[in-house]
């Protein structure tokens, strides 16, 4: 199938470009996106007439786009979600859950707008390309934990891994520390191990 191009699409072309494309994209996604029309010659015709008009639209959303990129780049967002010990999630965060975080944190995002090739699986920052604007993109941080406090450490940089180590070493030095008081409480309230204990009144009687 070959369409005209009405805005820039990445890997694609141009606004303008008459470009060749499968007949699944252009039908599933070009066309009803409203980002090409089919190269008709009605429709190359049209394109021409308002070419002017669509340039002018197009520079005042990517200017619009500009301003939001500004204040969303750079932005991280918290995604709760249960994971195991080794940081493997019991589930997937994906693009959707990506754009909602988002739109909690006060941004206007959709979920076509964030690029994740894959779902992520997995505790941990995860930077997403968020799209704006065909010309226009920014990244954010996705902050994916299994609560508010573990998100804060992460935030500080700390791995998951390094947050393991950390919990051990908590338990470990709370056990070594009941033992310690076990310990205490067996050397006041009984004799030391392998001494006989001498009853004074037994003595007076063996004399």
């Amino acid at each position: 199938m070959q369409v005209v191009l009405l805005e820039r699409v990445e890997h694609l072309g141009q606004m303008g470009d008459v470009v060749s494309v499968k007949d699944g994209y252009g039908r599933n996604f070009l066309l009803p996106q409203g980002k090409a029309l089919r190269a008709t010659k009605a429709n190359l015709a049209r394109f021409e007439t308002e070419r002017a008009q669509l340039e002018a639209r197009n520079l005042d959303l990517k200017r619009e786009a500009g301003a939001v990129a500004a204040k969303l780049d750079g932005q991280s967002f918290v995604v709760i979600r249960q994971a195991s010990d080794g940081g493997a999630l019991y589930g997937s965060v994906t693009a959707r859950d990506a754009a909602e975080a988002a739109t909690a944190g006060g941004f206007s995002v959709e979920r076509r707008q964030i690029v994740l090739d894959r779902p992520v699986k997995e505790l941990g920052l995860h930077p997403m390309r968020v799209v704006l604007h065909p010309e226009v993109a920014a990244t954010i941080t996705i902050n994916v934990a299994r609560s508010a406090e573990e998100a804060a450490l992460q935030a500080q940089g700390k791995t998951i891994a390094e947050l393991r180590a950390e919990e051990e070493a908590a338990e470990q030095a709370e056990f070594d520390v009941q033992r310690l008081f076990e310990t205490a409480d067996d050397e006041e309230g009984g004799s030391p191990r392998g001494m006989e204990v001498i009853d004074p009144d037994a003595e007076d009687d063996r004399r």
